[in-house]
């Protein structure tokens, strides 16, 4: 195996890593809940790490480039999710979804239910709740994976 490949592949499993470790603190630890579309920039990097961990047990060189290709392509469809939800955010076009709620309604009654949909943030696709300069979470996300996923395929495409 090429160094590389060694590269893109420690990219393909270390850039999803890292923008889902992001996601994760920015929701936990910084209290900003995800909308709909949030949701979506999520699901190719859950992929991408599963694939990008495939790579790593793989002993076929051709199946390991093959896999972190796949990822690096899994990356690239979270930043383009990404950029579409900017665009909500920076309403430059509309949305396909207006907001999504925080409510857990597992194990409850009927009254509690309602109770807890009530008082639910309402959490809007077409919002930015954090920016930095003027780029949102979104924006970030499709800025670190478009260019992740560029330099994966750039390491791939320059053996050395």
């Amino acid at each position: 195996m090429t160094p590389a490949l060694r590269l893109a592949r420690l990219l393909a499993l270390l850039i999803p890593a890292a923008l889902l470790a992001g996601a994760w603190g920015a929701q936990l630890i910084g209290h900003l809940y995800p909308c709909e579309m949030c949701h979506w920039q999520r699901w190719p990097h859950y992929a991408a790490l599963v694939v990008a961990l495939l790579a790593f047990v793989v002993p076929d060189p051709r199946a390991t480039r093959g896999l972190v290709v796949l990822a690096a392509l899994l990356i690239a469809v979270s930043g383009a999710i990404g950029v579409f939800h900017a665009g909500v955010e920076y309403h430059w076009w509309q949305g396909v979804t207006a907001c999504t709620s925080t409510a857990t309604l597992d194990g409850l009654t009927a009254a509690a239910r309602l109770d807890q949909l009530m008082n639910a943030p309402i959490v809007r696709c077409d919002a930015a709740q954090w920016t930095l300069g003027g780029v949102s979470l979104a924006g970030f996300n499709a800025i670190l994976s478009l260019a992740g996923a560029a330099a994966i395929l750039l390491c791939l495409r320059n053996p050395r």
